[in-house]
């Protein structure tokens, strides 16, 4: 697989760069000051004539992931576009491989981002994706804050 990887001892603060094309720029940074074992690959690093992103995550979390919610927030230029939250593992008949994982344990997952086939508009993006270990979103086991550039309108 083509593509720049990171594996990453987050440092608190710092903004990591995640790619970079001639369309597209993408980094992030952790919402909280803790240091993080993680890494995040996506690939192509590109908005135009793509249908899907592929990427692959490997984390090793705080704690225990029996329960996962998933909270998503788009902002584009300023302005909230998107709200979507999801569980991911309830602790019964989960599918997903990353359900039930104790802390401690190395999550690999490679997955497709299909909302690429979406056509983004050139301006800045603010990506906020937290995760819970409880449906009251009151234990979070990661933020990310992403930061996307589209460079260019699709033609």
């Amino acid at each position: 697989m083509f593509g720049l990887f990171f594996l990453i001892l987050f440092t608190p603060g710092v903004s990591e760069f995640l790619c970079t094309s001639s369309d597209l720029e993408m980094s992030y940074t952790f919402c909280d000051s803790t240091a993080h074992a993680f890494t995040f690959n996506l690939t192509p690093c590109s908005t135009i004539n793509k249908r899907v992103w592929n990427a692959a995550l490997t984390w090793i979390p705080r704690s225990d992931l029996t329960f996962l919610k998933i909270v998503f927030n788009v902002w584009y230029e300023g302005a909230k576009a998107l709200h979507w939250k999801e569980i991911l593992c309830s602790g019964a008949d989960d599918e997903y491989s990353v359900c039930a994982m104790l802390k401690g344990e190395t999550i690999t997952a490679e997955f497709d981002i299909k909302g690429a086939r979406i056509t983004f508009p050139k301006g800045d993006y603010n990506i906020i994706l937290q995760g819970f270990s409880d449906d009251s979103e009151n234990n979070m086991v990661i933020c990310l804050n992403f930061t996307m550039i589209v460079k260019q309108d699709a033609f």
